[in-house]
């Protein structure tokens, strides 16, 4: 909520300093300047107070500066900073390596790697399939995201703004068909659907790349740039069983979807489905830099002393702060609130719907939550410039709203878990005055 609509002479010298010195391909999507933040909510320099909806694109699933996470780093940086795994090892990366291991999904020996963002675990877990399998192909799949590195963004489906202008991209990487029911053709039942999209996953290594050739395919459970698309069941597990018949890894990169975003603390465990390796980061250390990579542990095993590593990967403070994170997540039960909250906010959604004739379909795992933007429900036609209008009007107005999807017609909610009533109330009235707006602006 907005309390003083005046800018200071503070905030317009910090943006004029950010054009200034700040390159312009990074992305803004609120220009005030944050001053301290708690929970669900941030408190900019005016003392103007935003309600989060997107938690730091999905890293903030115990919130913002929790006390127990704060009180980690203190005590971590009390004792060492840095000594750096790869020169002194230290018991917070050990602990952290173990705890992901329990916790992740497979009743197997797993092994975890730790390292510094998402992309760099994306990268480091073809590495290791790489490695172990001596093959070359790396296989993702249409509207997936995996990251802004050279390899990850050959990876990734969606080229403006991701990819344009910035190849030429790493060889030996192709894009595998995923489902997407809303826009099925209206001749075909979801089962028939379902059945064609397997089918054309496995006609793709016939005309795409030999099975022989791939080293892993690399799925996100619920797409989330792509606009947190959720396959069915049948698909991901039609998946898994290709690559195990195949001696193809099969890494599911959980790095949004984890930590209890879904009402699960790993999205994969919704599909009956265990991956070989797994990729985590964002919400794993609650804003510090932080990602891994774990897998089973022949797998992970087959690089040698040397080649897996970075300067700050596994930094301590952030192992600190991760071990902190699957606590809270635990003894505050973070996954039983994922679903609660995520079915207020779809009971919002349909409201909406009911009103509004552009509000498209409503899909929904846990507290990861996304609507389509549409000209109307029959054409199903994406409205990019609508989607546009309403993150504009909140973020406006005191709520901090992100879009996503191919086509920019998806609205996301990335709630922080422990978000309170109050909140996400809050939120959600800003959320219908956005929707309002743009009828009535009409």
């Amino acid at each position: 909520m907005l309390v003083n609509d005046t800018v200071s002479n503070k905030t317009t010298e910090l943006q004029k300093k950010r054009a200034k010195y700040i390159p312009l391909g990074v992305g803004n999507g609120n220009l005030n300047i944050a001053h301290s933040a708690s929970g669900a909510t941030i408190t900019d320099i005016e003392g103007n107070r935003w309600i989060d909806f997107a938690g730091a694109i999905g890293t903030l699933n115990v919130g913002h500066t929790h006390p127990k996470v704060t009180q980690a780093v203190i005590d971590q940086t009390d004792k060492f900073l840095h000594p750096g795994f790869n020169v002194m090892m230290y018991e917070g990366y050990i602990n952290l390596a173990e705890k992901l291991a329990s916790i992740t999904p497979g009743n197997f020996d797993k092994k975890t790697i730790l390292l510094n963002s998402g992309a760099e675990a994306v990268e480091n877990a073809i590495k290791i399939a790489r490695k172990h399998t001596g093959r070359q192909a790396v296989v993702s799949f249409k509207r997936g995201f995996h990251g802004r590195t050279n390899l990850t963004m050959g990876m990734t489906s969606k080229v403006k703004p991701y990819k344009f202008g910035f190849g030429p991209f790493s060889p030996e990487v192709y894009q595998a068909p995923y489902p997407y029911t809303y826009t099925k053709p209206q001749n075909i039942s979801e089962d028939e659907y379902v059945d064609q999209t397997i089918q054309e996953f496995k006609n793709f290594f016939i005309e795409t790349v030999a099975p022989e050739t791939v080293a892993c395919v690399v799925m996100e459970p619920v797409q989330g740039e792509g606009g947190f698309i959720i396959p069915p069941v049948r698909f991901v597990k039609a998946v898994s069983e290709f690559c195990k018949e195949h001696g193809i890894i099969f890494v599911a990169d959980e790095i949004q979807t984890g930590f209890g975003r879904t009402g699960k603390m790993f999205a994969m465990e919704h599909f009956g489905v265990t991956a070989d390796l797994i990729t985590v980061s964002k919400s794993l250390a609650a804003g510090l830099p932080l990602s891994g990579v774990v897998g089973r542990s022949e797998i992970m095993d087959a690089a040698n002393p040397g080649e897996l590593g970075g300067t700050y990967a596994g930094n301590p403070l952030a192992c600190a702060a991760a071990l902190s994170v699957i606590e809270i997540i635990e003894e505050e039960e973070l996954c039983l609130r994922a679903e609660e909250q995520g079915t207020i906010i779809e009971n919002k959604l349909k409201e909406l719907q009911s009103q509004f004739e552009f509000v498209g379909e409503i899909r929904r795992l846990g507290a990861m939550v996304a609507v389509e933007i549409v000209e109307n429900n029959q054409s199903k036609t994406p409205d990019k410039a609508k989607t546009a209008a309403i993150t504009k009007y909140a973020n406006d107005n005191g709520l901090l709203l992100l879009s996503a999807g191919i086509s920019g017609n998806v609205i996301r909610f990335l709630i922080p878990l422990v978000a309170e009533e109050n909140e996400i109330k809050e939120g959600l009235n800003i959320l219908d005055e956005a929707f309002n707006a743009l009828q009535e602006d009409k």
